[in-house]
This record gives structure tokens, C-alpha cells and sequence, in this order.
């Protein structure tokens, strides 16, 4: 398992949920608005190489992740087990420190998701590096590099990695928050 098959999981729970709800307020720009789940599609939308998206597939169906939807032949998150991995797994098999003082986009408890619901107990905030962001604070390398990117082009994405981020790096508490609103945007549309 590789950190950017959580990303790609991620996207394709989030696709799902803009099929369901086309007219949500929730931002996605769709690229090759004619088949999103294609390969290449998530190649645009997620600035991960088509080889990679590919590799990732295979090794989510593998281990479970993820399921081919037969009626469509589309990749389909199994959204309980990524749930389960999330809660249960990603802090020990990808641990993150915050670093250094960095221009960057929110994450955590900074995220819009979370900064009405938690307050920070340091004065910097946690942003993912980015040359484009408009937040200042202690940087937190995302689970792969083009996270910045895909987040800002799916509103979506970026919630729920705020929220595993919060769960990856948070105490008790506010890996709890976290929990609860991961599962909340996680099953209410899955």
C-alpha cells in the first residue's frame, strides 16, 4: 500500500457522492466530465500519473479497498474498509510531524471543515506546502505531493483529507471530531 492509494480512494468516494448529488454546493471541477472515473481523468484531477492511478487500483482491489462495479466496469471504493483503515491503520502506517513554517493550504483543524469545531492549542496553524496558498503555518506533508492540487479543484477531496489529517496527527479529542465527521461524510453519501 502506497499513501496515494488513500487519495485515489478518497476521490472516487467523492465522485460517487457528485453523482448522487449533482447539484450540491460542494466545488468539483470535472475533468473529462464523460467518464471521471477513467484513468486518465484521474490522472487530470488528482496530478498523480496514469501508471501510478493504475498500480494504485490494482493494489486497492487487491487488498479490498476497492471493488470493479461490475454493471459500470468503474473502480468503486469499499467505502466501510477505506472507513476502517483510516480510523484503525494510517497514523502508524503513514505517521506525520509537523515541520517547519511554511506558505501552504489549511489541513487539520485548520481546514474549513474543522476550524469552527476545534480550536488549535498552538498559535500556527497546519497547512500542506503550496508556492499558491494563502495560509502560513507549520507544514504537514500530505499523504502524497499533488494534494494541495486535487483539493483545490474538489471541495469534497479536500474535506475529507483535512479530516484524516486531523486523524493522523490529532489527540484524542480531536481525533474523535475528526472520526465523527469523516463517518458522517463518508456513509450519510456513500
Amino acid at each position: 500500500m502506497k499513501s496515494q492509494d488513500i487519495v485515489i480512494l478518497l476521490k472516487l468516494i467523492s465522485l460517487r457522492q457528485q453523482e448522487r448529488e449533482p447539484n450540491s454546493s460542494a466545488r468539483s471541477d470535472n475533468y473529462f466530465a464523460d467518464d471521471p472515473y477513467s484513468v486518465r481523468a484521474l490522472e487530470n484531477s488528482l496530478g498523480i500519473s496514469k501508471s501510478e492511478i493504475n498500480n494504485s487500483l490494482n493494489r486497492s482491489t487487491n487488498s479490498g479497498l476497492a471493488i470493479k462495479d461490475r454493471e459500470q466496469s468503474q473502480p468503486k471504493a469499499n467505502v466501510k474498509a477505506v472507513f476502517e483503515f483510516i480510523i484503525f491503520g494510517l497514523k502508524y502506517v503513514f505517521p506525520v510531524k509537523p515541520g517547519p513554517l511554511a506558505r501552504g493550504m489549511a489541513t487539520s483543524f485548520a481546514a474549513p471543515v474543522l476550524n469552527k469545531k476545534l480550536m488549535s492549542a498552538g498559535e500556527n496553524i497546519l497547512v500542506w506546502p503550496d508556492a499558491d496558498g494563502r495560509d502560513h503555518g507549520q507544514s504537514i506533508e500530505p499523504l502524497f505531493k499533488s494534494v494541495p492540487f486535487a483539493a483545490q479543484h474538489d471541495e469534497r477531496l479536500y474535506e475529507s483529507l483535512a479530516l484524516v489529517d486531523a486523524i493522523r496527527l490529532g489527540h484524542a479529542r480531536e481525533r474523535n471530531v475528526a472520526r465523527e465527521e469523516l463517518e458522517m461524510r463518508l456513509f450519510d453519501h456513500a
